[in-house]
């Protein structure tokens, strides 16, 4: 099977360390995270300068990915790629990632689905329509790592 392009889209000061649990199952392609001092310059353009590298990050990709935490529904920058990667015709989905370890800070407690926040244009929600999986708790990691080519697969097929 051929290595998808992924945007994922978190909550980069909560979950960065679970994120990059993800990105290096290696079965996606290679989608290193924005450093945060690479970070930060970007945001330090302000809005338009953020608009702009998340729009030119998720143009070639195939499939939005948001890993939830704690606070990810909350968050503007993760509604603006949900909005975005949806408006586009990109595949979305959505996996809990509050039982992976993060080095810092241990699990975290489960987050709202980001897609509750959602109308579509025939009133249905946009968690009707895009799944959000939650791994195992006691072996998240593996559990991610085994399905994640089909989770995205998936996403793609019934998008």
């Amino acid at each position: 099977m051929a290595k998808r392009q992924i945007f994922y889209s978190f909550h980069y000061d909560n979950d960065v360390f679970r994120v990059q649990q993800i990105r290096n199952i290696g079965a996606l392609e290679e989608n290193k995270p924005v450093s945060a001092n690479e970070w930060e310059t970007v945001k330090r353009g302000g809005e338009t300068s953020i608009k702009k590298w998340i729009d030119e990050n998720l143009k070639y990709k195939s499939c939005l990915v948001v890993l939830i935490g704690t606070e990810t529904a909350n968050r503007k920058w993760v509604k603006y790629e949900i909005e975005r990667a949806w408006n586009e015709g990109k595949a979305v989905l959505g996996i809990y990632i509050h039982n992976l370890k993060c080095p810092r800070n241990g699990t975290c407690s489960q987050g709202s689905n980001p897609f509750e926040q959602f109308t579509l244009k025939d009133n249905r929600k946009l968690s009707s329509v895009v799944k959000c999986y939650n791994p195992k708790s006691y072996d998240a990691y593996n559990d991610i790592e085994n399905n994640l080519e089909d989770w995205i697969e998936d996403a793609i097929a019934n998008r």
